[in-house]
């Protein structure tokens, strides 16, 4: 068992790397041919763009990786997409031991074989986007994005939600979910989180081993 970044000179091609990425590294373990990610024995971690870089380094840098365990309650979605694809690339299977809730989710359905530890769970709600961090995106990109009044804003945000949604969907349906389960996934508010059960879970096809 071995901390990433106490070799980060194998798997890091610059020290920069390592300075601009190390509130990420300390999320990622080595043990044997499983990766493990945890953002919950971290104080105020969560998922974030930082990590799919060094997720994306530490694949490349171990190529005897095969599982990657997860332990994680959320947080980017653009984040969670990027690790997931790299997951899909890899072929790696994926596990949760804790909790894998949110954008973990997207993380965990990209695993060729997915299964949980007993007593973990897997946490299902829509995404949220605050109004201080939409009014702080507005102002960031307003001028190239085209938009002259915070009405453009809301209609591009409108156009861009149904879009993701329908992303969502075919996404999960494409890593075997049951489609009514992904739709029933995709209807619990974000002040709350829905727990299936192991039954439920496989039945509906979110996990599964081959």
């Amino acid at each position: 068992m071995h901390k990433i970044f106490g070799f980060c000179a194998a798997l890091l091609a610059t020290q920069s790397f390592a300075d601009d990425h190390n509130g990420s590294l300390e999320k990622f373990e080595i043990r044997g041919t499983t990766l493990v990610y945890d953002t919950e024995t971290i104080a105020d971690a969560e998922i974030v763009a930082d990590d799919v870089d060094v997720l994306l380094e530490t694949l490349r840098a171990n190529s005897g990786v095969r599982v990657l365990e997860l332990n994680s309650s959320g947080g980017s979605v653009w984040a969670g997409r990027e690790m997931a694809r790299i997951v899909i690339d890899f072929g790696l299977d994926t596990i949760v031991h804790g909790e894998c809730s949110s954008s973990c989710v997207r993380v965990f359905l990209a695993g060729e074989n997915r299964q949980m530890t007993l007593g973990s769970k897997l946490g299902f709600h829509q995404p949220t986007w605050s109004a201080a961090n939409m009014q702080s995106y507005y102002e960031q990109w307003r001028q190239s994005d085209g938009w002259d009044t915070p009405f453009d804003f809301s209609a591009w945000v409108f156009e861009d939600t149904q879009r993701e949604f329908h992303e969502d969907l075919t996404y999960m349906i494409s890593r075997g979910v049951a489609a009514e389960f992904a739709v029933k996934s995709k209807g619990i508010p974000n002040s709350d989180n829905w727990y299936p059960t192991r039954v439920e879970l496989s039945l509906a096809g979110v996990l599964r081993s081959e």
